[in-house]
């Protein structure tokens, strides 16, 4: 997994540098229980596992902040991405694996963020950042 160690290293030079850092996306990876529907059952399964959540530790460990985590620190039911089986979004059971991190300079800057469950059109939604 070196790219990602590679992508860390990129964005801490950016930062060392003094520019603020905004990364967004799928990651794949569910990063607490409750980032997903079912995480017992869940544990062995891939976008669940030590090894990938670890890498989020990393990322947070270096003071980068998962945005809506951070705002809605409790907020169980919030996910990005269903599996197209078995009506899966229709009852929710879904997972958080599509994030905005920010460095703690925008912080301050943050108006909100959020995740668009009911935009259709394809197994994950939108998710949204507003800075000011």
């Amino acid at each position: 997994m070196r790219y990602k160690a590679d992508f860390l290293t990129f964005c801490d030079g950016l930062r060392a540098a003094g520019r603020p850092v905004i990364f967004c996306g799928d990651v794949n990876t569910a990063h607490r229980e409750i980032d997903l529907a079912r995480p017992r059952e869940n544990a062995r399964t891939t976008g669940f596992l030590p090894q990938e959540r670890a890498w989020i530790d990393e990322v947070l460990g270096r003071g980068y902040i998962d945005i809506y985590r951070h705002l809605y620190p409790e907020q169980a039911g919030a996910y990005t991405w269903w599996s197209n089986r078995s009506g899966a979004r229709e009852n929710n059971v879904g997972w958080r694996v599509d994030f905005f991190v920010i460095s703690p300079d925008l912080l301050a800057r943050v108006v909100g963020a959020a995740i668009q469950p009911d935009v259709l059109g394809s197994d994950h939604c939108p998710i949204s950042l507003e800075l000011r």
